[in-house]
């Protein structure tokens, strides 16, 4: 995996071994980044099922203002850090290890994108995606990243689906907050 563009264009990024972590395929990433190109320049955002914390790297290295990095797994945690300290955006990110339920009920902060993308087989994208909706700003969007056989609903307090977009066996659905089409 490498980082697409911006300030960090072409480092290489680490991977945890194993199955437990699904990265993101670059066809997705470059389809995901370009739904969202214009809305990431000083931005904050929120990375739940961080993994590898690839995402947020792209979207720091594209001009987000500032990342927060979670997940549960101690070796996505390392290996995430890892990855922000070698793109140079330490200053930029937090990363911390939690469950995404215990983070979203503790954590005070607010964020305009919030990628979500959990184990697909355990049923966590509609739970996880209801427990951001307190940690969003007014004109959030939010990038559920499901198979085809997950169904999201169109819209959920205040958030309504802005565009679906299939790339095989992955689906993105991305949501937006304050804006109807």
């Amino acid at each position: 995996m490498r980082v697409i563009t911006g300030t960090a264009r072409g480092k290489r990024l680490l991977t945890p071994d194993g199955r437990d972590v699904r990265p993101t395929p670059d066809k997705v990433k470059e389809g995901l980044f370009s739904a969202i190109q214009f809305d990431i320049e000083g931005r904050r955002v929120l990375d739940l099922f961080a993994g590898s914390g690839q995402l947020s790297v792209e979207a720091l290295s594209r001009g987000a203002e500032s990342a927060v990095l979670v997940d549960s797994s101690a070796t996505s945690v390392k290996v995430a850090k890892a990855n922000i300290e070698n793109c140079g955006f330490a200053g930029k990110a937090r990363i911390i290890q939690s469950d995404y339920a215990a983070f979203c009920a503790m954590s005070r902060d607010v964020f305009d994108i919030v990628f979500l993308d959990p184990p697909y087989a355990d049923g966590l994208l509609l739970p996880a995606l209801k427990a951001v909706l307190p940690l969003l700003s007014d004109y959030a969007t939010v990038i559920c990243e499901h198979p085809p056989e997950v169904e999201l609903p169109e819209s959920i307090a205040g958030l309504s689906v802005y565009r679906t977009y299939r790339y095989g066996k992955v689906w993105l659905t991305v949501y937006r907050k304050g804006v109807a089409e």
